[in-house]
């Protein structure tokens, strides 16, 4: 594609051009970021049955930590989301990984629950600003027409993280001792940090309403088509105004408010489903008269359904929308959820609407992030996914202490679970609500 005259629009440059190796690079470094920001905000989990017969301590005692950790994410998705959209993506991005990796490297020489508790917060301020910053670069370099799709991709990659994190855990712990464990989550993104800093580009459209390091501009539009023609005297367009002021507060400027708090409710109802169903499945299923194995199995399902769901539903917004994708799959979540609960059920139909309920919420919190990634304009649009999934990590904390209050009270499996579809319910509102309401994506 040659461009003449004296204006490039860099949008426009993208949406144009194929998918080369360039953006693939960018990609997939957000990518790897993700998978290990899965990798050790799950960690503890896999490391917990060790650390309690190491230090003879009580499963109770290991609450405060596993509290701590997302508090820690929650904070950070809410602070470093604002600074990225003051400094840019790809300091904050770098910069947490390389933050976050120096924390799991320092986590064994923890020695009480007190330490690790405080270890696992001030890690947790890494981790919380890895996904906001990786959705938003993900998703500034890539074409409108695989937009959702790569920016799923990119975020499932926490899921696939989490699994690769269980898989290697089970085989470095009897080998190596839990402490190897945050030795593996702490070298790998310490690797990818230093990646990033030599190949990871900044977010063009953000540097352009900057004002910033307009030659880098031009240098990263060569490395997208090598075709264009740009000199000393080339403007660059990306049909966006800068943003003055707080950044929250501009989220409810300018026509914005009812979609950040349809974004923010929808966040917090999933993620309180999400970190319900990662929590207490496994151990409610075990309770339920299933096999230890089938038990383990029944989590593995979520995740399974998760993951597919992301790569499904990606496509499928792509080429239609996120309220006509998001509405219906929220009602199937509910339904899938209150099955669970049924007693007498098979085996076999246990899995099914497990895996569907896995598809639905699992699945779906990444159509959430790319919602909003998809929403905001440049300028606040780290602060936008930040914000969400900062208020969103409320219900993941509400979710697991709810689910151990309902089962601490000697409730039916059966009432448990239809409480727990409710919250999918307000989801679906929630997106119906959004009728009428701005334009979400080109497709809508």
């Amino acid at each position: 594609m040659s461009t003449a005259g004296k204006t490039i629009d860099i949008p426009d440059l993208i949406n144009n051009n194929k998918i080369g190796s360039f953006q693939i690079g960018m990609l997939i470094l957000c990518g790897l970021c993700v998978i290990m920001d899965g990798f050790d905000v799950q960690a503890m989990g896999y490391v917990a049955p060790a650390i309690i017969a190491d230090w003879h301590v009580s499963k109770a005692n290991l609450g405060p930590v596993f509290g701590a950790g997302l508090l820690g994410m929650l904070v950070g998705s809410l602070v470093f989301s604002i600074t990225a959209d003051k400094f840019g993506r790809r300091p904050v991005l770098i910069g947490s990984t390389i933050f976050f990796s120096l924390c799991m490297l320092v986590t064994p020489l923890a020695t009480n629950i007190e330490q690790l508790q405080l270890i696992r917060f001030i890690t947790g301020l890494g981790l919380g600003a890895v996904m906001p910053n990786a959705m938003a670069l993900a998703g500034e370099y890539s074409p409108l027409r695989k937009k959702v799709t790569l920016m799923m991709l990119v975020s499932c990659g926490f899921t696939l993280g989490a699994v690769l994190g269980g898989l290697l855990s089970a085989a470095l712990i009897p080998a190596f001792g839990w402490q190897s464990v945050f030795y593996v989550g702490g070298v790998v993104p310490l690797v990818i940090g230093v990646l990033m800093f030599f190949l990871l580009p900044e977010s063009m459209q953000f540097l352009v309403l900057k004002k910033r390091k307009l030659d880098k501009v031009a240098q990263w539009l060569k490395r997208i088509d090598p075709t264009v023609s740009i000199t000393a005297d080339t403007q660059y367009v990306v049909h966006e105004k800068e943003h003055k002021g707080a950044p929250v507060l501009q989220l409810f400027t300018d026509g914005r408010a009812k979609m950040t708090i349809l974004l923010w409710v929808i966040n917090f109802m999933n993620l309180l489903n999400l970190y319900f169903l990662s929590n207490w499945l496994p151990t409610i299923a075990k309770e339920a008269g299933l096999s230890t194995a089938n038990a383990v199995l029944a989590g593995t399902a979520l995740q399974v359904g998760g993951t597919i769901g992301t790569l499904v539903m990606g496509q499928l917004i792509d080429r239609s929308s996120f309220r006509r994708i998001l509405l219906p799959c929220f009602l199937v979540a509910a339904v899938a959820i209150a099955l669970i609960g049924r007693p007498d059920v098979s085996l076999a139909f246990l899995f099914i609407t497990i895996f569907i309920a896995g598809f639905c919420v699992v699945g779906g919190q990444p159509a959430v992030n790319a919602l909003a990634a998809s929403y905001y304009p440049t300028t606040l649009r780290s602060t936008g996914i930040g914000w969400s999934l900062g208020i969103g990590r409320i219900g993941s904390i509400i979710g697991p202490v709810l689910g151990g209050e309902l089962i601490r009270l000697n409730w039916p499996n059966s009432t448990i679970f239809l409480v727990v579809a409710i919250p999918a319910i307000v989801s679906a509102v929630m997106v119906f609500a959004m009728r009428g309401g701005p334009q979400t994506a080109a497709n809508s």
